[in-house]
């Protein structure tokens, strides 16, 4: 998959609706969100649950840090890779979001910025990843994310707590490319 078709994705439309559950994932696919975020699913249905967002022409990431009845181990993207459509990965494992670029996924490694160890660590977590994209919780903090922006070069993904426009004007206006949100009245915006 080329980056060009993710950024076209995310210049038409920077919201990405992450799901997490069936009642999310049948109000996202009607968005205009051109991605989705699946943050909650099993073997048994991971199939379906991405073919349904391929079927309303957008783009699926599979968190499989969450993907209950696999193991944090690369088996799981293989699973993916020989099972379903799916177009990329979240993860906050870096072996994961490194391994899962061998088997061709688009790759986020999520990141959850507590405190400051956690800032200070993210840029050597980076170059062990080489993700296409880093996802930072919570996304409500546009200071935080300025200060990841000023020390790395991989785009930004804002999430957790994006609850309304200011969240998402802030955090775009910090440097972040996109917002994600599993709060359905952001998709909308």
């Amino acid at each position: 998959m080329s980056d060009n078709k993710i950024r076209q994705a995310l210049e038409e439309n920077p919201i990405i609706a992450s799901v997490k559950d069936k009642k999310g994932l049948e109000e996202a696919v009607n968005t205009d969100c051109n991605i989705i975020f699946i943050l909650n699913s099993d073997i048994i249905n991971i199939a379906s649950v991405v073919n349904k967002v391929k079927d309303h022409n957008k783009l699926a990431f599979v968190h499989v840090d969450l993907l209950e009845g696999t193991s944090n181990k690369e088996i799981s993207l293989q699973f993916l890779k020989e099972n379903t459509n799916a177009d990329g990965i979240i993860s906050t494992k870096a072996q994961m979001v490194h391994a899962a670029r061998n088997y061709g996924f688009y790759t986020i490694h999520r990141f959850f910025l507590v405190d400051s160890m956690s800032f200070r660590s993210i840029d050597k977590q980076i170059a062990n990843s080489n993700p296409h994209f880093i996802e930072i919780l919570p996304g409500g903090m546009s200071k935080a994310i300025g200060w990841v922006k000023d020390k790395i070069d991989t785009p930004i993904i804002a999430s957790g707590l994006v609850c309304d426009k200011e969240d998402v004007v802030t955090a775009l206006q910090a440097g972040a490319v996109a917002i994600s949100s599993t709060n359905n009245d952001v998709w909308y915006m």
